[in-house]
């Protein structure tokens, strides 16, 4: 902790006290470390445990594009400390140092662990140290006729600078002696592997002997570079990757046309400023130091890699192979019954789906349905991710050709998926699909789908609304909850959310729902406060939040004054959580647990007790800052009892009963994984859930 907590009476607001509050990035850099548990746990089934250790790997990619940029920036615009008192700089030096533990465990379980379990099973990645003879004559003639062709070397002398290099680009730094054609001194080289080029090798078995050896490309680019300076001699080659920062910054309010603003900022972000070099161990120090100058990096930003610096390339392995035995036993999500249309379905009575262990069919069916239905007046859609070939579009599309009045929001600054939907966005709007690209200043990450239907004389609406989004891929390993209703009350809401979305119009009170930027952020905490009078009363009182990410400092303050007051509260949060649980006097009535397994967690349910007459939330909102405060988002209540038991039980005291793979956070800010006890039973949420597909 950063600081002793006064909770004297002459203390300024003690629920303020920096020592309250844990750091959102390293609590974001521990959860990799509960995902890189899941790749050391012998019970996960071995390709498994391989694809979680690169999505450790993957994930901290990210964590260095996005968050450690932002507290880059940060130190240096001097903003001021957040909650937690650390100031950037201390921030970044503390990044470092996670990191570096990270990267050394995640080394650590390939080398040491994995890749020996590969080996014994028959699914091998070959390093240079153990290819034989036959199979490293294939290897250079491979490197000479596959890989040797599409490679520039350049070597740098005043003439040539230091190249470009692109965000997380495989390259080798050569040192070299000797003289070139030109009679020009040898020093040092930088080999980049072109994108083009797959950074997995499959070695033929007639070649190597095993149906399923591998050899990573980093391999081949290291042992055959010398051909690539003949008469020079090599002293060393030493592979490395620069990771950028990639958030893309437009003053919205500055530019006439954000898509066209966007496109330019895409052709940009690979060549963006560094935030990290990964380096090979045993590169000597003057070439890192020479590396740092040339990218303009501190030395807190140098990882040294016992290994290939892209290890996360190796994912690639677990499709490539057909090992059922070495993966998880497929499923086949629950489906709806067959015989109606899904309009006369919801007109029965709401329909609750759980991704991914209820199909996403009826989401497109609903929406395909409605695309040919001549009563279908209109349509009306968010779209944060939806992937690049997407169901979702076709019937969209299909939809506006039809004579539908479509009005789709397309959210342009989905990180990573800018440039997927850009393409989505002209395809709509090509098709006649009035595309609208949201409000200036805040994401729009609601996910709502509108369907006016003519019934009789009368419209009725049909909606969608979900705590993830319309992608089918996602669907199948996320966890999910999406809402499906003809509720008039909540159809009126929605119907004026996308009012103001496209139409700029005034706020107006919703009846039902809750959104961001507006009511969502007082709506929760008048409900963790209301919590608090109930307990004052000595009524009971319980609060129960499953999200993803928790760090909006005003709702933690409820939750700490409520925890005072006596209210009993449990939070389910997968990833960076900023609440102390455990604090005598403070949060002692709050427990922080954690899941991690099969499937991602990203479903966001609200659970208040409310003196016996609970209400239950699903929301497409976790409770960070910049959900409640900067985005457009929705909240959204399960009104049907049935419906809402359900819920509660699958998907909130499923959680909290887990104790196969839940982490639970201590007052210290450490992680600690729970097991059964002696006369316990193995309970795992998400396996409860999988056994009743």
């Amino acid at each position: 902790m950063n600081a002793a907590i006064d909770l004297t009476p002459d203390a300024v607001d003690p629920l303020r006290d920096s020592g309250l509050y844990f750091n959102r990035e390293l609590s974001q850099l521990d959860f990799n470390f509960r995902v890189l548990a899941q790749a050391q746990d012998p019970s996960v089934p071995l390709l498994e445990r391989l694809r979680f250790l690169c999505i450790s790997c993957t994930n901290l990619d990210e964590f260095f594009e996005i968050r450690t940029a932002t507290v880059r920036h940060a130190q240096d615009f001097g903003l001021p400390p957040s909650p937690d008192g650390m100031t950037p700089s201390q921030v970044l030096n503390r990044i470092h140092d996670r990191a570096a533990e990270l990267v050394d465990a995640q080394y650590k379980c390939w080398n040491q662990v994995l890749r020996p379990a590969m080996d014994a099973a028959g699914v091998r990645v070959l390093s240079q140290t153990v290819w034989n003879a036959r199979q490293k004559r294939w290897l250079r003639a491979y490197f000479r006729n596959e890989i040797m062709p599409v490679l520039s070397p350049l070597g740098l002398d005043p003439s040539h600078p230091f190249p470009k290099i692109l965000n997380k680009s495989l390259n080798i730094v050569v040192v070299l002696k000797g003289k070139d054609a030109f009679g020009r001194a040898g020093h040092m080289a930088i080999v980049r592997a072109p994108r083009s080029l797959s950074r997995i090798i499959h070695l033929p078995q007639r070649v190597s002997g095993g149906e399923n050896d591998f050899v990573l490309l980093s391999s081949v680019l290291s042992a055959f570079v010398d051909d690539l300076f003949p008469g020079m001699e090599v002293k060393g080659a030493y592979q490395f990757r620069v990771t950028r920062n990639s958030e893309l910054v437009v003053d919205e309010e500055e530019v006439e046309n954000l898509a066209l603003a966007l496109r330019d900022e895409l052709a940009g972000r690979g060549y963006r400023p560094a935030v990290r070099l990964e380096i090979a161990q045993d590169c000597p120090k003057p070439i890192v130091t020479t590396l740092l100058e040339n990218f303009d990096l501190p030395d807190n930003a140098v990882y040294r890699i016992d290994g290939a610096v892209n290890l996360n390339r190796v994912s690639q392995v677990y499709d490539l192979v057909q090992r059922p035995e070495l993966k998880y036993p497929p499923f086949t999500p629950r489906a709806l019954r067959d015989g109606d249309t899904m309009f006369e379905t919801v007109a029965d009575g709401d329909v609750l789906l759980s991704h991914p262990f209820d199909a996403f069919t009826p989401v497109l069916e609903l929406l395909k349905q409605a695309a040919t239905d001549p009563n279908v007046l209109a349509i009306k859609q968010t779209l944060y991710r939806t992937g690049k070939d997407s169901a979702i579009v076709d019937a969209l599309v299909l939809a506006a050709r039809n004579g539908k009045d479509v009005t789709v929001v397309v959210e342009l600054r989905a990180r990573f998926d800018e440039e997927a939907n850009l393409g989505q966005a002209d395809r709509l709007q090509a098709a006649g699909v009035q595309v609208v690209y949201g409000v200036v200043g805040f994401k729009t990450h609601a996910k709502m789908l509108l369907i006016v239907r003519r019934e009789g004389k009368k419209l009725r609406r049909y909606v969608h609304l979900g705590t993830g989004n319309y992608h089918a891929g996602t669907a199948r390993v996320y966890t999910d909850l999406g809402l499906i209703t003809a509720n008039q009350d909540i159809g009126n809401d929605v119907h004026l959310l996308f009012q103001q979305l496209s139409g700029l119009a005034p706020t107006t009170k919703l009846k039902c729902l809750l959104q961001s930027p507006f009511t969502l952020h007082p709506g929760v905490i008048k409900k963790i406060e209301r919590e608090a009078r109930f307990a004052r009363a000595g009524r009971p009182a319980r609060i129960i939040i499953k999200v993803n990410a928790i760090n909006e400092a005003r709702v933690i303050r409820a939750l700490y004054a409520a925890s005072q007051d006596g209210v009993q509260i449990d939070l389910i949060v997968r990833g960076a959580c900023t609440v102390r649980p455990g604090v005598p006097g403070v949060s002692e009535n709050i427990r922080v647990r954690s899941i991690v397994g099969r499937f991602l967690e990203h479903s966001r349910v609200y659970w208040f007790g409310n003196d016996g007459d609970p209400e239950l939330y699903c929301a497409s909102a976790d409770w960070l800052e910049r959900n409640l405060l900067h985005r457009v988002e929705t909240c959204f209540p399960v009104l049907d009892e049935k419906l809402a038991a359900r819920v509660f039980r699958d998907h909130l005291q499923n959680y909290l009963d887990d104790n196969v793979n839940a982490w639970e956070l201590d007052a210290e800010g450490v992680y600690h994984k729970l097991s059964p006890g002696p006369e316990e039973a193995a309970h795992s949420a998400q396996g409860t859930l999988l056994a009743k597909v």
